[in-house]
């Protein structure tokens, strides 16, 4: 009887610390992502451009740019990632948080209309990596035009505080 007793009490504590064990193994590979200043470097390539080649500053050729960007907590604890630029006119669906990253939709409605799938990688609490594939129309002056493209990204982070960097707004609008 006393052994059966050890024995159950020992299978308790087992399960038991297995559990914290776990939730301490997992807890940080959630928490992986640093609120403050990152350097982003993202190379966009165009499937289907809506611009004339030679547009200024690369933007109709896609290309290789690097920024510095602001990653708030609330951001990380919304959609644990930096998301692109919407200028009000996107919003994230059918959101994912998993381990080290999250998938998601890019849905946008207004000048650029169409739906794209994010994705986020994070590979330590220093290093990210992402991808957006976005397909659409463009609302230019001569009408609408088929757009698409892949933007890679992969961020470095460089310091607990923004500095003059400010963050960019969140969507209003995210549908999970």
């Amino acid at each position: 009887m006393r052994s059966t007793r050890f024995g159950f009490m020992l299978g308790c504590w087992l399960i038991v610390g297995t559990a914290i064990s776990g939730a301490q193994t997992k807890k940080p590979e959630i928490a992986t992502r640093k609120a403050g200043l990152w350097e982003m470097t993202t190379t966009m390539t165009w499937q289907q451009s809506p611009f004339a080649s030679g547009t200024v500053n690369g933007v109709g050729e896609g290309g290789k740019h690097s920024k510095l960007v602001c990653l708030t907590q609330e951001m990380i604890d919304k959609y644990g990632a930096l998301l692109p630029q919407s200028h009000g006119e996107c919003r994230i669906e059918n959101k994912v948080m998993r381990l080290g990253g999250m998938t998601a939709n890019w849905v946008c409605a207004g000048k650029i209309t169409g739906k794209g799938d994010l994705e986020t990688n994070w590979i330590d609490m220093e290093h990210a990596t992402g991808k957006l594939h976005f397909w659409g129309t463009f609302q230019g002056g001569s009408g609408a035009s088929p757009i698409e493209w892949t933007t890679d990204s992969s961020s470095t982070f460089k310091s607990e505080s923004c500095g003059n960097v400010k963050p960019t707004p969140l969507p209003t609008n995210a549908r999970h």
